[in-house]
């Protein structure tokens, strides 16, 4: 499987966490809504900024992106927050505008959506 490449630095900066509860939720004429799990694993979101420190590396994680993982693929990458491996995709596969840090493109980043199985 391929994995994130090791020239990414996941930015702390705007970083967050979410998921479904994958939970059905019924109102009842009297009392407490009754409750109860759909699915046994959620599929969770981390929101964050993809740190490039050179325009070589931005380069090289376009090509990464088009040709290993064909823009959809499942990539292993160790989670920022547990520092577990996980399985992760790009949310639709959007990598987002590359924005650059410094003028000449030297450090750029990209906002991105990675969604995974917990």
């Amino acid at each position: 499987m391929a994995t994130l490449p090791s020239y990414v630095t996941i930015l702390f900066d705007g970083f967050t966490e979410d998921f479904d509860p994958s939970v059905e939720r019924v109102e009842m004429d009297r009392g407490v809504p009754k409750q109860r799990v759909i699915n046994s694993k959620v599929l969770a979101e981390i929101n964050c900024r993809l740190l490039f420190e050179s325009k070589a590396d931005a380069a090289s994680f376009e090509a990464w992106y088009f040709d290993t993982i064909e823009r959809i693929g499942w990539f292993d990458m160790e989670h920022p927050r547990t520092g577990v491996t996980i399985s992760a995709r790009f949310k639709g596969g959007n990598i987002g505008k590359l924005v650059p840090l410094i003028p000449d493109f030297s450090w750029c980043a990209r906002e991105v959506t990675l969604e995974y199985l917990r």
